[in-house]
């Protein structure tokens, strides 16, 4: 039985997530923006713990990572929260799973969701601080942060999933990719041993794919986390 945290879980592909892991046995705590999308008291029985806070503002990133530490360490760190909209696009799918790794004791295994759009982001980093950064800069640079992550710390392992175009609200109703397949790669890579590469992975539907070369440029990943170091103020050990 694993400890798991999913970010973005009140609906969508972190909500099936979640349920995925729970219905595996695992301890899952889940993260929500809005505690009110959890008024059941049944449903809330369902996990080990619930975290509530806005990941596009950076006091509530804080208060995010303060209130998962209280569970403890995790074996693993599902970065499932995003948004396609700018400019909240940066805060919520870099600089909060940036400062959630940062603050928090680090985890055995670390998963941040990515798309297929990371292919066309900008490796411009000056588009952080002026708030002109567009969904796909946002997941490119979350995918680099992945493989800079891969082999930094020891018992550390960390991978970006493409879960596909799904039929999410977020997806859209008419998204053509499987809303099952979505969610499998990110509960196999935080619970399963057999997984090849062990670290530093792109996949899509438990398979590796080729990703933007600039996302396995050291000097790229450099410059990226020198810049999130910068804009939050918080540093990576």
């Amino acid at each position: 039985m694993a400890l798991i945290l999913v970010t973005g879980a009140s609906s969508g592909l972190g909500r099936n997530t979640a349920n995925a892991l729970a219905d595996d046995g695992h301890d899952v705590v889940i993260h929500v923006r809005n505690p009110a999308r959890l008024a059941d008291g049944d449903e809330t029985a369902r996990w080990k713990g619930v975290v509530t806070g806005d990941l596009g503002e950076i006091d509530e990133i804080r208060s995010v990572a303060r209130q998962a530490a209280e569970f403890g360490r995790y074996d693993a760190v599902i970065h499932n929260a995003g948004t396609m909209h700018s400019p909240e696009a940066i805060t919520v799918n870099v600089v909060a799973p940036y400062m959630l790794t940062a603050l928090m004791d680090k985890p055995a295994r670390l998963i941040y969701l990515s798309s297929s759009m990371h292919r066309t982001g900008s490796t411009d980093l000056r588009r952080m601080a002026d708030g002109t950064a567009s969904y796909d800069d946002s997941k490119l640079w979350i995918t680099t942060l992945a493989f800079a992550l891969a082999s930094r710390w020891k018992g550390t392992s960390s991978h970006a999933v493409d879960p596909g175009w799904v039929p999410t609200r977020m997806g859209g109703a008419g998204a053509p990719d499987d809303l099952t397949a979505g969610h499998q790669t990110q509960v196999w890579l935080a619970t399963h041993d057999d997984v090849t590469p062990s670290t530093g992975g792109y996949w899509y539907h438990q398979r590796t794919q080729t990703p933007h070369p600039a996302a396995q440029d050291e000097e790229f990943q450099a410059r990226l986390i020198q810049a999130l170091e910068s804009h939050t103020g918080v540093p990576l050990d």
